[in-house]
């Protein structure tokens, strides 16, 4: 059985055409599998982080790869990571949506980071509010709640945030 090591890659660089194909051919030529990502164009700038396979005797060349792109302008952070394990906790999806001000997204997450909850995955955005409003700052994604929280005590901090912010927030089942 051929041993693999596994890792995270994570990377910005000036969006143009053939940025993903400069890391995954590195990945390519060195034998590994690209197993997940998530990568997007912001502002100027496409930033994603890459989950990768790659046999134990090709890591080294892979790594060195990878960091050569940074000469070409490319941000690389190449980290070796474990075992999959797997999470203990619910998961739920939380939304928000409400008027656009700093500070927004830190006082929800503060809120939960207090309740021992951890943020899977998330996505926010700014879009224009209807009728001209101004700016609504929109987030969703998942979260996992220890089995040892109080679901009733978790949902009356973020009723109570959401007042205070002034925004819309709903923690639902994962369906």
């Amino acid at each position: 059985m051929v041993m693999v090591k596994r890792l995270v890659l994570s990377f910005i660089a000036t969006d143009k055409p053939g940025v993903v194909e400069r890391i995954t051919e590195a990945v390519a030529d060195a034998g590994g599998n690209w197993l997940e990502s998530r990568m997007a164009h912001l502002a100027e700038k496409f930033a994603g982080v890459a989950r990768v396979t790659v046999p134990d005797d090709k890591a080294a060349g892979l790594e060195s790869a990878l960091s050569a792109l940074n000469e070409d302008g490319f941000q690389m952070v190449v980290e070796t990571v474990g075992e999959l394990t797997e999470q203990e906790g619910r998961v739920l999806v939380l939304d928000f949506v409400g008027p656009d001000h700093p500070g927004i997204l830190h006082e929800v997450s503060s809120c939960l980071a207090e309740r021992g909850v951890s943020v899977e995955n998330m996505k926010t955005e700014l879009e224009e509010a209807p009728m001209g409003g101004g700016r609504l700052f929109h987030a969703k994604g998942r979260v996992r709640v220890p089995e040892s929280a109080d679901n009733t005590a978790l949902r009356d901090a973020l009723e109570e945030l959401a007042g205070a912010l002034m925004v819309d927030i709903s923690l639902d089942p994962d369906a």
